[in-house]
């Protein structure tokens, strides 16, 4: 069990995600790709923040 509490903000940052992607959809199709994106959220942004820092 997660004693740290990084569990209920990842869950927050999913929710936070899925609203965000699928509310930007505007087809049924880039709604899928959003709700996959909003899953690998952290795996996206950890790539960006190594990227940005080289």
């Amino acid at each position: 069990m997660n004693k740290n509490g990084s569990g209920a903000i990842y869950g927050l940052g999913l929710i936070g995600a899925l609203v965000y992607y699928i509310g930007h959809a505007t087809t049924f199709w880039i709604g899928v790709l959003g709700f996959l994106k909003a899953l690998v959220w952290p795996a996206m942004l950890v790539y960006e923040l190594l990227a940005f820092l080289g």
